[in-house]
């Protein structure tokens, strides 16, 4: 089972294939997910410290090129396949949100079409 670092909360272990923006959520981060986790918005941003992917979805690579984000991820469009040490960029506790936003489905979406980094 993979260990998924937070940093500043801690880490846990995570089922082979859990999404990223889950996994988080479920380890008591309140990251963004204000589009529902579809990789429209960018709000479940975060920076790899340690074990990034490879390989990104289509939908993820669009975002960030027209957001012009570089160095980031989306936490929606990524799947815990190996231990990794992330940093939380967006939170309920540091933006002017209410809620995270809308459920994320618990597999990736829009269906992904992977693409190498």
């Amino acid at each position: 089972m993979p260990k998924l670092t937070i940093e500043g909360h801690g880490t846990a272990d995570v089922q082979t294939g859990t999404r990223l923006v889950l996994a988080i959520r479920d380890s008591g981060v309140e990251i963004g997910h204000r589009c529902g986790g579809f990789g429209k918005c960018t709000t479940c941003r975060v920076e790899c410290l340690d074990g990034e992917p490879n390989r990104m979805t289509e939908a993820e690579r669009e975002k960030l090129d027209a957001a012009e984000l570089e160095g980031i991820r989306l936490a929606c469009q990524l799947t815990v396949d190996r231990d990794m040490s992330v940093r939380a960029l967006m939170t309920v506790g540091d933006q002017p949100w209410e809620d995270p936003g809308p459920q994320p489905a618990e597999t990736i979406e829009p269906e992904p079409v992977w693409l190498d980094r």
